[in-house]
């Protein structure tokens, strides 16, 4: 398993919770960037530098990342490509894109993009602060966990109940009634 991480636009505090997980983990994570990107250096921190042609970052983690890795990035339309191959991926603030709900957040995302285009909307850059690290930390450690444990064993521990059966059904025993 390995963490990539879509590092152009990642916020710093993003990137020192990834590289303080890889050591803690031991779990490789890759900053993927088209210019040299300050990181906390580590055994398990690696950066790669690719072309400052557009694109380029988001083609090399598309490229190189499997089923069973985890990616972090706010690019939407590079999440939709990883889900679509089976990986894992959430953004700086903690937000999972699953099969489910990565082609709504495409398409308002190119709703968007269309109504900026037009001069008929202008973003706010929106805050990164205590809440945002918050939810991206329990996010990225929730997809770390799940990834490094195996989703049949998270799976089968949830489908279970504290007692080992499932939630809702009577523990065995006798039958009453009939």
């Amino acid at each position: 398993m390995t963490v990539w991480v879509d590092a152009d636009s990642c916020p710093v505090r993003v990137r020192q919770i990834v590289a303080k997980a890889a050591g803690e983990r031991k779990t490789p994570a890759v900053f993927v960037a088209n210019r040299e990107v300050p990181l906390p250096r580590g055994a398990y921190t690696k950066a790669v530098v690719v072309e400052k042609t557009e694109g380029s970052a988001d083609a090399h983690i598309c490229e190189n990342a499997a089923p069973g890795d985890l990616v972090i990035t706010r690019d939407i339309p590079l999440a939709a490509d990883l889900v679509r191959k089976g990986v894992t991926a959430i953004n700086d603030r903690g937000d999972v894109f699953t099969a489910e709900t990565v082609g709504e957040r495409l398409s308002l995302r190119n709703f968007m993009k269309d109504l900026r285009d037009a001069g008929l909307y202008e973003s706010s850059s929106g805050t990164f602060g205590a809440r945002e690290v918050r939810l991206f930390s329990n996010a990225f450690d929730r997809e770390l966990t799940r990834l490094k444990t195996g989703p049949d064993i998270a799976e089968s521990i949830l489908a279970r109940g504290k007692d080992g059966i499932a939630p809702g059904l009577p523990p065995a025993g006798p039958r009453s009634g009939g």
